[in-house]
């Protein structure tokens, strides 16, 4: 796939890296699914999308919707999801400009920041409305 470029880099600005993963949230009847952008330098979600399946095609809304809002990161950091190596997700970065970086063997601890912000995105009820409806991409920001 993509190499690990981030051993010994040092985030010193905002838009060196960014990264994403995926998290499920439980409802009273199922799950949801969040993506969530992360900006390293300033440890802040830069884009949020809840969807009720896993394609791909709302992690690249919400790609957009962060580049749109945010500029662009020169390394975009996610693990191997089939969401993340998709053509349309990497055509995305590639068209962009934009380095990719996937996650390599022994690196499951840095996708560790972005589940941890997620959750507690979803527990400080910024996404709350997911609890009560979980409409496929369900914008929040």
């Amino acid at each position: 796939m993509y190499p690990y470029l981030l051993r010994g880099v040092p985030v010193v600005r905002p838009n060196k890296v960014w990264s994403t993963d995926i998290t499920y949230i439980r409802l009273a009847r199922g799950f949801v699914y969040m993506v969530a952008i992360i900006g390293w330098y300033l440890r802040r979600v830069l884009g949020c999308r809840i969807s009720n399946s896993l394609e791909a095609v709302y992690c690249v809304d919400c790609m957009e919707e962060a580049l749109r809002a945010h500029g662009k990161p020169e390394v975009f950091y996610s693990d191997q999801g089939a969401q993340f190596t998709s053509e349309a997700f990497t055509c995305l970065l590639k068209r962009g400009g934009i380095v990719i970086n996937m996650d390599g063997r022994g690196r499951a601890f840095d996708n560790i920041a972005v589940e941890a912000l997620a959750r507690r995105r979803v527990s400080e009820g910024l996404c709350h409305a997911v609890r009560t409806d979980a409409r496929s991409d369900c914008v929040f920001r």
